[in-house]
């Protein structure tokens, strides 16, 4: 791939690092990114990463947008409410970047359409807000051998990782099973700050960026924790489990099964 006259102009404070440089960018411009879900983390992923010259985004999010929802899902405005998120969203990064080309899936992810929509791409960003759908997109990275971007938000308190097995953890290394259905409120129950999102969310593009770059030290092996109140970061090593269900020694999830997701589907938050 060779720049053109205006995507030098475009890209040149990205260029002009040597970490990433022309051929850095020639990278971003042909990588293939999925989003599944389409509101608060997905908002500033798919900004930021379309700002940054990432060529291919796909966004995959059957809801759409109420006005609960912009306190926080900053790509959607007022305009938006009552249209699929996925629509929303693509034209928000068309004004932003025309490189960017956006394929949508206005539907939620599942057992039946997860393992060939991913294929497609290179890595894969959790931006939901239901265990269910972490669970399933997980194991089916796993499966794919796909990086996985993750991010969680409530209240006040969010996280993030990077899970690639066999070079660190899956997301079930850390967390085997999904806690019973009720037994953790969701967003809308437990509410959340609306800027929180923004920051998470910014540091799961980060982490796509350097990933496709190869540059600098990924959030592999390490879960980020964020406190907004007291804003403060912690990063906590973590290790494969060598049990693990998936990505273990002796793995019991080979393919994936509905009685494994229960609550599917759910909208983003």
């Amino acid at each position: 791939m060779t720049l053109t006259e205006e995507q030098i102009h475009r890209y040149a404070r990205h260029i002009v690092i040597p970490e990433i440089g022309g051929k850095g960018q020639e990278k971003l411009l042909a990588a293939k990114v999925l989003l599944v879900g389409a509101g608060g983390l997905g908002s500033p992923v798919a900004l930021y990463l379309a700002g940054a010259g990432v060529g291919t985004l796909g966004i995959m999010d059957g809801d759409t947008v109420s006005l609960s929802n912009l306190q926080r899902q900053i790509i959607h405005t007022t305009a938006d409410i009552g249209r699929l998120k996925v629509d929303s969203a693509k034209d928000a990064i068309n004004h932003i970047n025309p490189d960017v080309q956006v394929i949508t899936y206005p539907e939620y992810a599942s057992v039946e359409n997860i393992l060939q929509i991913m294929s497609a791409y290179d890595l894969v960003l959790d931006c939901c807000d239901n265990f269910a759908t972490r669970y399933l997109v997980n194991d089916a990275a796993v499966l794919l051998k796909k990086p996985f971007i993750y991010g969680s938000v409530m209240r006040f308190d969010g996280q993030a990782a990077v899970f690639y097995p066999p070079q660190g953890p899956c997301y079930r290394c850390l967390f085997p099973e999904a806690p019973p259905p009720g037994a953790v409120p969701t967003c809308q129950e437990a509410g959340v700050m609306g800027v929180l999102p923004g920051l998470i969310g910014m540091v799961q593009a980060t982490e796509t960026i350097k990933f496709i770059l190869g540059a600098g030290d990924l959030l592999l092996g390490k879960l980020l924790v964020y406190d907004a109140l007291a804003m403060d970061f912690m990063k906590i090593q973590i290790g494969p489990n060598p049990e693990c269900a998936v990505c273990g020694n002796q793995p019991t999830i080979t393919a994936l099964h509905a009685d494994n997701y229960q609550q599917l589907p759910c909208p983003s938050e």
